[in-house]
């Protein structure tokens, strides 16, 4: 059968989706006959083209821990081919490209220009582990790449903002690696909530913070976190607000305390790392964030547990990717009339086996990938840069709720989604 030329791209476009049989019953392809003609022609250049079809051309940006992780992650993904890495610290690209079997570069200039890359992750870093995101993400916007980049989207709330309003203009995907909620758990709490298992829901409880105190505090005196106040806050408030907002939708309204244990002003270090942070979710929800830097160990749910409850059930996840528990509320379990005042029927826990954080970082970028390589529309893209923005936008209302003595602060409104019309 004789593949139409005017179809051609867009059949690609299904081709490159690992699900394409799914996905032909939906967006523009409605017709079965269509359907079937699609499949077929998927089917056949597959076949002709093999399995390196699918796979898009990445290279990473920044060869720290970080970028080698990612690096790492793409090298062992059918979806990517990892083609190149670059620093500009001559010494750790090329340390990187021997680790990883790909060329090395020194400038992201020169990486753009020689190879064809579809993806330019950016783990880069700088003070408060963001300050060198900006540069690298427009430059490879304006070549006409995708980028991921690693959070938070930047140091500097304007540099954001320019960001994702920069990859809408350019029509480009634009992600970040806000990977605590690609877990098991974090699929299993998002279930329990599509099937209405939660209801109504009343209250999101979230604390994240490495386990430490007092006798284990050493002095951070590094460029990029020494001598800045918000270091935690800019750089790691990311992860626990976009936890909340995944599942509980967005913050209207802030409120925050920040300070800093006396361990850490009688060693001079400015950080303020212990912030308790109370918020509205736009459903009418409430919750609280209660964050450190390895100041505290915290107890129950261990160093990462966000608790979540609704009318119908609550769920709490402990150490990210560990465990699941689902409490569900007096009356939806079986035979409600023999529990006695006060009591709720038996928890369901589902334990997942998994003690190593690390594993969020294969599963989120291999949905970044995913999401890439099916060209969902943009603003369904999983862990977006809109998304990482919101979670910015709560992180400097709260820091301007700390600055003026815990004020209520409505964050800034972020910028509208727009459904492309060909989709």
């Amino acid at each position: 059968m004789e593949v139409q030329t005017g179809n051609l791209d867009e059949m690609v476009r299904w081709c490159r989706c690992p699900d394409w049989m799914k996905c032909s019953n939906s967006l523009s392809f409605r017709d079965c006959d269509r359907a079937v003609r699609i499949a077929f022609y998927c089917e056949s250049l597959l076949l002709l083209l093999g399995d390196s079809f699918m796979a898009l051309k990445v290279g990473v940006v920044g060869m720290g821990g970080i970028g080698n992780r990612h690096a790492g992650c793409h090298a062992e993904d059918d979806l990517a081919d990892l083609v190149a890495v670059c620093d500009v610290v001559k010494e750790s690209a090329d340390r990187a490209a021997e680790r990883h079997g790909v060329k090395a570069y020194y400038s992201l200039k020169d990486m753009l220009e020689n190879e064809d890359l579809d993806i330019v992750d950016v783990t880069t870093g700088g003070n408060e582990n963001g300050s060198w995101h900006y540069e690298p993400t427009m430059e490879a916007l304006a070549a006409g790449r995708h980028v991921l980049c690693e959070k938070p989207l930047s140091n500097d709330i304007d540099e954001a903002r320019d960001m994702v309003a920069y990859a809408a203009e350019q029509n480009l995907y634009l992600g970040c690696n806000l990977n605590h909620y690609f877990s098991q758990p974090a699929d299993k709490a998002r279930e329990y909530i599509a099937e209405g298992k939660v209801g109504e829901q009343i209250y999101c409880i979230h604390k994240m913070g490495f386990a430490g105190g007092e006798a284990t505090y050493r002095p951070g005196k590094g460029p990029k976190s020494w001598g800045h106040p918000y270091f935690h806050v800019k750089a790691f408030l990311t992860h626990p607000f976009s936890v909340m907002r995944d599942f509980c939708g967005n913050i209207t309204h802030v409120q925050a305390f920040f300070d800093r244990p006396s361990f850490r002003k009688q060693a001079g270090d400015l950080m303020i790392s212990l912030n308790s942070i109370h918020v509205r979710f736009e459903s009418g929800a409430m919750g609280y964030l209660l964050s450190q830097r390895g100041d505290v160990t915290f107890g129950l749910g261990g160093w990462w547990s966000v608790e979540v409850a609704g009318t119908l059930g609550t769920f709490c996840i402990e150490n990210c990717v560990e465990k699941i528990t689902f409490w569900p509320a007096p009356g939806t379990a079986p035979m409600p009339e023999n529990m006695s005042h006060g009591a709720a029927p038996d928890p369901i826990v589902d334990d997942t086996g998994i003690t190593d954080f690390g594993s969020t970082f294969p599963n989120r970028i291999h949905a970044f990938l995913e999401d890439v390589t099916n060209g969902v529309p943009r603003e369904e893209l999983r862990a977006s840069g809109h998304d990482a923005l919101a979670a910015l936008e709560y992180t400097w209302a709260a820091i301007e709720s700390y600055e003026n003595g815990g004020v209520l602060v409505t964050p800034n409104p972020l910028p509208l989604l727009k459904r492309d019309p060909m989709t």
